[in-house]
């Protein structure tokens, strides 16, 4: 017979954590921000003053494009959890805010899936966990399908020294692991939670169609609704480039990025380096990218991650009926 913890002590359990997500994120945002390598914290603030970055205009688009990029996020959200639980927009933009105080801390997202199945009945967090899957799973394609167009446009254009040898034999080991990874776990009787692989493969096939579309177009005006922030900065920042040739450099950098597992926080700085490398192929200033991409970092990531720490410091441990 398992013993169970009383609730104050779940509870005393519980604060400890959530006061350990929320010191944990906001001391790695702090720490970028004061010890960034690339990019010296005075030199940041003067090119935002030259370049007019506080003027009302800028700031009101800037922050218009920032939230509708989170509403988008949190309205996918909400489509994606409507299969098994129906919630608001104000729950969803709630879920959203935690997840992404929480990803601050741990690699590639994770704690995005732990904070989001937590405002959820136990029976319904392993569903509640494939479909933030989903929705990654889509955001990421999109980044794929367009980075790789766009990474195209440059290779051909800007003649990219590309070890053709080296990427065919990275895809050549990634799909035989990833073969068989597949292979053998539709081969395995392993369960998590109650649930088998098999389990999971019906529940991920027994999506609506018509849901994964909802998905994939949402990611996609997130990822125009970004990829346009960051082009207008470019344009703020006073660099005349045309949209399309922008778009191609702004696409294959975040594919880039988005290979390369790293924890959420120090995102900036593998995209500001990433940034940097591509941009010097049109002589942009690697101050002045550098400087856009800790903008799109502070806007669209410490922002509402600082706004999530309220909302996870105020999340209730529900009290388990007896």
């Amino acid at each position: 017979m398992r013993s169970k913890l009383p609730y104050k002590t779940k509870q005393f359990f519980f604060v400890a954590i959530k006061l350990a997500i929320v010191v944990g994120a906001i001391y790695f945002i702090y720490n970028k921000l004061t010890t960034n390598e690339l990019l010296d914290y005075n030199s940041f603030v003067s090119a935002l003053r030259n370049n007019g970055i506080f003027s009302i205009n800028n700031m009101l688009i800037l922050f218009c494009l920032s939230l509708g990029n989170f509403l988008l996020e949190s309205l996918k959200w909400k489509q994606l959890v409507s299969f098994v639980s129906e919630i608001s927009l104000n729950d969803a933009l709630r879920h959203t805010l935690a997840g992404l105080t929480a990803s601050q801390i741990t690699p590639q997202r994770l704690g995005d899936y732990g904070a989001k199945i937590l405002y959820f009945k136990s029976k319904l967090r392993p569903k509640i966990a494939l479909l933030n899957l989903v929705g990654h799973l889509a955001q990421l394609l999109v980044t794929l399908m367009v980075g790789v167009v766009g990474l195209g446009f440059l290779i051909y254009n800007y003649q990219l020294d590309v070890n053709y040898y080296r990427i065919l034999k990275f895809l050549v080991i990634f799909t035989s692991l990833l073969t068989i990874t597949v292979f053998g776990l539709s081969r395995t009787r392993i369960r998590f939670k109650g649930y088998s692989v098999k389990t999971v493969w019906t529940f991920l096939k027994s999506l609506p169609v018509s849901l994964n579309l909802k998905c994939f177009a949402i990611s996609m005006l997130r990822y125009a609704l970004f990829s346009f922030q960051y082009y207008f900065l470019l344009h703020i920042f006073g660099i005349e480039i045309e949209y399309l040739v922008a778009m191609a450099f702004i696409a294959s950098m975040y594919l880039i990025a988005s290979l390369i597992p790293v924890i959420n926080v120090f995102d900036v700085i593998i995209r500001g380096s990433v940034a940097v490398y591509l941009f010097s192929l049109l002589n942009i200033d690697p101050l002045t990218i550098l400087c856009i991409t800790t903008i799109m970092w502070l806007l669209n990531v410490v922002v509402p991650s600082l706004l999530g720490s309220y909302v996870v410091l105020n999340y209730k441990l529900p009290i388990a009926k007896t």
